[in-house]
Formats: structure tokens, C-alpha cells, sequence
């Protein structure tokens, strides 16, 4: 396999990190972002050193667009001796809130969901397409968006702003992946469902995984580990043939 790179937005923790750590084994240097905890995002970095592939980290804010063009120009930048060529993206930075009724929802909570989960997957996408596509010079890639289970389901009573958010992502990644199938680039997306990571905590439940799990008709929350799973498949040459899918991890749910 040639060697290649794989930027992973929001990979500090959570299933950003699982897939740091699982791309690594499976051959792929990583570039790890983040917003704030470069403290968790160096461990990352060391973990991918220790199985034998190159990292580098990259801060930035992807609800910022100035913020993610400067990440992108500066992985271009790079030395080959210091990561190899771009070859994936996985779109995984995203947020919750709190729970709440639309009704109670801020102008500033739902403007804040869209910025990072919605236009900051979309112009993180522009900014691979953009050096990724053959139409462009590039040698072609995979971009794996990370959706929710809450896109089909909704979440009314909790987070309908998160899950209309994820909803946005679903048909953003049909629309990507018909319009550069021909470009040698596949676009997929991964819809987790209750999975045991930090960002329950984050939305002010951090016991919801535990209390959800039994509820799933396979009795239990995922791990960030096993949507890692879907999501480096998506990326790997295995699935050269899939584009435009949407893979549930889901326990059935």
C-alpha cells in the first residue's frame, strides 16, 4: 500500500482517537485536530508513534473557516519525512448541548450546532476535494463524515438541533459522493448511536450511555473502538467500490 495520510478532525478523544489509533495499525500516518486539549491530542500523537506511523497535530477550529484553510495549507507544507501525502479525511469534530425543547433553544446554541457539525464537515470536505480530486491534480481519497443515529430519529425532547445537524450530513455526503465518484474519491458517512465517549458529559449526561445501552435491542452502549471499525473500513482500499453509503453502528437501534 502506498503510503498515505488521514486528517481527522476532533481526534483528541472519543472516536476521533480510536480511529487515530486503529488507522495507525492499519498502515495510515495521521494528522490529529483539535480545539483546545493538546494535552489529550499528544497522547494521540504518541500512541500513532508507537505503532510505527508519523503524526503531526493541527489546531484549529473547524467552525472557523480561516481557521481550517490555515490547517489544510499548513499539512501541505510538511516535509515528506514528516507525514506522508494526503489521502483521507474523517469528519468527526462535532458538539451537543444540553438537553432542551426547540422552544427553549437560543438563536446562539443552534447557530453554534450547525457551525461545527454542518459547516465545518462541509468546508473541511472543500478543502480535501480541493487537493484530493483528480480533477484538481490530486491522486484521488476516501472522506468519511461522521453522522448520528439521531439524523433518522430525531431526538425530539433532547437535541432536535443536533439531530436536523446530522440529518444536514447524511445528504451532504450523497451529494459529495455523486459529484466526485468520477474524481477517485469516495465520500461515506458512519451513524453511531449510543456510544460510551465523553461528549455525553459534554451535553450535561454524562451517565447517558449507560442508562441508554439496555434499551438497544443488543442490550447494551457501543465503544468508540467499534465505530472506529466502520469508519477505517469506509477508508480502506476494501471498500473501493462503496460511495454514498451510510453505515448504522448502532447495536440495531
Amino acid at each position: 500500500m502506498r503510503e498515505r495520510s488521514l486528517l481527522i478532525t476532533g481526534a483528541s478523544r472519543g472516536i476521533g482517537a480510536a480511529t487515530a489509533r486503529l488507522a495507525a495499525s492499519r498502515g495510515w500516518d495521521v494528522a490529529i485536530n483539535y480545539t483546545r486539549d493538546e494535552t489529550s491530542a499528544q497522547a494521540v500523537a504518541a500512541e500513532v508513534r508507537a505503532l510505527g506511523r508519523r503524526a503531526v497535530l493541527l489546531r484549529a477550529d473547524v467552525a472557523d473557516e480561516a481557521q481550517v484553510v490555515a490547517m489544510f495549507n499548513t499539512l501541505d507544507g510538511l516535509a515528506p519525512e514528516q507525514i506522508a501525502p494526503l489521502g483521507g479525511l474523517v469528519n468527526n469534530a462535532g458538539v451537543v448541548d444540553v438537553a432542551a425543547r426547540v422552544d427553549e433553544m437560543s438563536f446562539a446554541r443552534i447557530q453554534r450546532m450547525f457551525a461545527v457539525n454542518v459547516f465545518g464537515t462541509m468546508v473541511c470536505a472543500r478543502e480535501a476535494v480541493r487537493r484530493l480530486s483528480t480533477r484538481h491534480g490530486g491522486a484521488g481519497g476516501a472522506i468519511v463524515n461522521l453522522s448520528s443515529a439521531a439524523a433518522r430519529l430525531g431526538s425530539p425532547g433532547q437535541y432536535v438541533d443536533y439531530a436536523a445537524a446530522k440529518a444536514a450530513i447524511d445528504t451532504f455526503t450523497l451529494g459529495l459522493a455523486r459529484e466526485v465518484a468520477a474524481e477517485g474519491i469516495r465520500v461515506n458517512a458512519v451513524r453511531p448511536g449510543i456510544i460510551v465517549t465523553d461528549i455525553h458529559a459534554s451535553g450535561g449526561q454524562p451517565g447517558r450511555a449507560a442508562l441508554l445501552g439496555p434499551q438497544v435491542p443488543m442490550r447494551r452502549a457501543g465503544t468508540a473502538d467499534e465505530v472506529a471499525q466502520a469508519i477505517v473500513w469506509l477508508l480502506s482500499d476494501d471498500a473501493s467500490y462503496t460511495t454514498g453509503s451510510i453505515v448504522d453502528v448502532t447495536g440495531g437501534r
